[in-house]
């Protein structure tokens, strides 16, 4: 397999995280694999370096004015030179853009079938920044890039719904694994929390980037709820901002390995206001951490919290909503106590060696012969069962 990430470690993201658990299952299961990726920020041009054994080749990349802090692919030839000398059998393209679509303009001119694995929503992310006009443009770019793979995957039934309903096809779920010792109930911390929150108070939690499509401060109205600390945990070009849009609240920057664990396993509620999510792999973690959910009502959300059960999904965008939800459970211990056992429950299976499996069945079934393939037709639009405001 050549595997042509958008981004990539070092950066720390759901796609480069994404694709080090896809290599990581590669190597267990023998498989040969390179990755092709933008440049290190303090890198100079073409570069190589390793990771989970395998060489990773970097291309020249930029960092756009509106985002510094990710670095994009300036593909040339390269990027078909290294396709054509390694001969996988499958391209997957990671979260594809630029990188993405020269990647699978080059795996066409080889002949090998391309998997794309949509991960991020780009024309949403232009709305987010103030570009709504050119959502039909980026439409017409990814149907194009699309059109190149023999299949998309899909991480949710929302992204599902928003691919084929974009003339994009064929679509096929294939969601993301979490790792269940990491994030785990075990590892709530006592001495973390006096930390945080020297009295009684209860720990509400949001962990991401901190950026415009993650809606952030929405999160205001929490602050001032009595008996509640707000705890951020994240960074991103976004944090100015929000440190004085949310003065109350922790910011904690970012964290990682057991660190973040413990901020995860210790928080009474897990909030994140995002409405561009296709997955929305922080959600799952907080549900394996037995940490009860409030999210927006839309997107890769709506298929893992089941409302009344692990968390609420929170249906119209209002702060004030928000905040009576989370009101509502901060005064309810029982209710917390049954959403937080209902919540590891919820993810039990979803293990990464489970969907790397998955994931190499999607890759056997682009090398059938045409003709062998399924259809995959396209789902009806998901929604919510009816939430209430604050039940």
């Amino acid at each position: 397999m050549a595997v042509v990430a958008e981004t990539f470690h070092p950066d720390v993201n759901g796609v480069s995280n994404s694709v080090s658990r896809v290599l990581e299952h590669l190597a267990r299961r023998g498989h040969d694999a390179v990755v092709i990726a933008p440049e290190t920020r303090s890198g100079h041009g073409l570069g190589r370096d390793t990771h989970r054994g395998f060489p990773v080749i970097r291309m020249p990349s930029f960092r756009p004015p509106m985002y510094r802090s990710v670095q994009i692919s300036r593909p040339g030839a390269e990027l078909g030179e290294v396709l054509a000398a390694f001969r996988p059998d499958v391209v997957h393209l990671a979260s594809p853009a630029l990188l993405g679509y020269a990647g699978a303009k080059a795996a066409r001119d080889i002949g090998v079938p391309a998997v794309a694995v949509f991960q991020t929503d780009l024309a949403g992310y232009v709305a987010r920044y103030h570009m709504r006009a050119a959502r039909p443009l980026v439409w017409r770019l990814l149907r194009k890039l699309h059109g190149l793979t023999a299949l998309t995957l899909v991480p949710s039934s929302a992204a599902a719904w928003l691919l084929g309903s974009n003339g994009i096809a064929p679509v096929a779920r294939w969601g993301r694994g979490v790792d269940l010792d990491a994030f785990h109930p075990r590892h709530r911390s006592t001495t973390l929390r006096r930390m945080l929150a020297d009295d009684d108070s209860l720990l509400v939690g949001y962990v991401g980037r901190l950026a415009a499509e993650k809606r952030v401060h929405l999160l205001a109205p929490l602050t001032d709820l009595p008996g509640i600390r707000v705890v951020i945990v994240g960074d991103g070009p976004a944090r100015p901002a929000l440190e004085r849009r949310l003065p109350g609240a922790a910011f904690l920057g970012f964290r990682h390995g057991i660190e973040l664990s413990q901020t995860i396993a210790s928080l009474d509620v897990f909030v994140h206001p995002g409405a561009d999510e296709t997955f929305c792999q922080a959600v799952q973690e907080a549900l394996a951490a037995g940490v009860p959910v409030v999210t927006s009502a839309r997107g890769g959300p709506l298929d893992l919290i089941r409302h009344g059960e692990n968390g609420w999904l929170w249906t119209d965008d209002d702060p004030g909503q928000l905040r009576a939800q989370v009101a509502t459970l901060a005064a309810d211990p029982e209710l917390r106590a049954s959403m937080a056992r209902n919540a590891r429950t919820s993810v039990i299976g979803r293990t990464w060696a489970c969907l790397g499996d998955e994931l190499l069945d999607h890759y056997r079934s682009v090398l059938r012969p045409a003709g062998q393939m399924t259809p995959v037709p396209v789902p009806r639009r998901p929604g919510a069962a009816n939430p209430s405001p604050a039940a």
